[in-house]
């Protein structure tokens, strides 16, 4: 599907999608638990619609009805179950030793860019505890039930195996730990977690480098309310800060979401009204650097973008993705060792954009359009129903000028 997009103003009232995030980690505690959890204001999308469908194929029961999924937790945990993820890389990651620990035998799917992926971090340390991988590449087949003990992990890969292992090892009978073996990133995501965690009855003890679990823990039936999401949130804040007027709606103020950043990251970039420059440590937001560079393409000031290397392994080559997207509208972007560096241009004139199959940067894109000076294609727009399916739909709502067409 490609979209072509006019230069627009967007004004109104928005209620923000659920948290992708906190959706994935209540759906996945709720499935664990003893009983009946009730998850309400949840955002149906491709991702979560992939760890929900992992966790019925692990015995879990979902009745959907409008925005509230009431979830039975296993009662008959089957013997081998097939688990598609799409290209959902947390429900991947998340789900692995989640099957280790119930003692599952599991072959995992998945398509796009996810078989890319890395997940040898738990090649490595799954193996030391009792689980065989049968497979090299996706799709991957595990056999094994998953022991207790150390698990020495990296944190500068992907705090989703830190998530993951969380989830698993208070399934276990003996007690575990996680010891960090580098500085954790993205730990904003792994707090979320553990807050999560902590409703649904299971405790984690955080130590100087890591955290125990104590092993033989219940997940307890838990009603959740999943809030909005800042992510999602920050394409409409960059909105605002290139002249729109979207009131903002749905979003928890004491939120631990790391991407809840976005506010005082524009607030910095912004003197008089105007949008100067800005540098950015996205170690601990990496979702936010695609809006971010439309952000600083804007700017009168360059920007700088760090501590972001680990976007070459998303959905795109994130980092590629968002200078492309940028330089095809006029901007003057280079794509660093671990970040973006992004010099002031006059103006945006438009242009075709590739979306490479990427749903933050078809939204970023959206946002970029607003205030070139000319029309914005983009190709490929339908990835965004990967996280937002109804972005399109909020962003005409609220004024802005998008209409599929026909390339052909």
């Amino acid at each position: 599907m490609d979209i072509l997009i006019k230069p627009s103003v967007l004004k109104g009232k928005l209620n923000i999608p659920a948290s992708k995030s906190c959706a994935h980690r209540a759906v996945i505690c709720a499935a664990l638990a003893d009983g009946i959890s009730e998850l309400s204001g949840i955002t149906m999308s491709k991702d979560i619609e992939a760890t929900i469908n992992a966790m019925t194929a692990l015995g879990a029961e979902f009745d959907i009805a409008d925005d509230t999924i009431y979830v039975t937790g296993i009662k008959n945990l089957t013997k081998f179950a097939h688990i598609d993820c799409n290209e959902s890389g947390s429900t991947l990651r998340f789900i692995i030793p989640v099957a280790a620990a119930l003692g599952v035998d599991a072959l995992f799917s998945g398509k796009g860019r996810l078989p890319q992926r890395p997940i040898d971090i738990y090649k490595r340390e799954l193996s030391k505890h009792n689980i065989e991988f049968l497979t090299e590449n996706m799709p991957y087949e595990i056999k094994g039930k998953l022991t207790g003990g150390i698990y020495k992990i990296e944190g500068n890969v992907s705090s989703q195996f830190i998530t993951g292992l969380l989830f698993a090892l208070p399934l276990i009978e003996h007690d575990s730990e996680i010891i960090m073996t580098s500085h954790l990133e993205s730990r904003p995501y792994v707090e979320i977690t553990i807050d999560i965690l902590k409703r649904f009855g299971i405790s984690v003890e955080e130590t100087e480098n890591g955290f125990k679990i104590k092993g033989g823990q219940k997940y307890v039936p838990h009603n959740e309310h999943i809030e909005g999401d800042y992510s999602q949130a920050a394409f409409f804040y960059v909105a605002n800060a290139l002249g729109s007027e979207v009131k903002i709606c749905n979003l928890k103020p004491d939120s631990v979401q790391g991407d809840k950043k976005i506010i005082d990251l524009i607030d910095s970039a912004i003197s008089d009204g105007k949008i100067t420059g800005y540098k950015a440590d996205c170690s601990d937001i990496p979702d936010l650097v695609p809006v971010l560079s439309v952000l600083g393409a804007y700017g009168s000031k360059p920007s700088l973008i760090y501590n972001a290397e680990r976007l070459r392994i998303k959905e795109s080559d994130r980092l590629t993705a968002c200078a492309d997207m940028l330089n095809r509208l006029g901007g003057n972007v280079t794509v660093t060792a671990d970040g973006l560096d992004i010099k002031p241009v006059k103006e945006l004139h438009g242009g075709i954009i590739d979306s490479f199959g990427d749903h933050r940067i078809v939204m970023s894109a959206a946002i970029a359009a607003l205030k070139c000076n000319g029309e914005v294609i983009i190709k490929g727009a339908e990835a965004a129903e990967k996280s937002y399916p109804n972005f399109f739909n909020d962003y005409k709502m609220l004024g802005g000028a998008a209409d599929v067409i026909n390339m052909e």
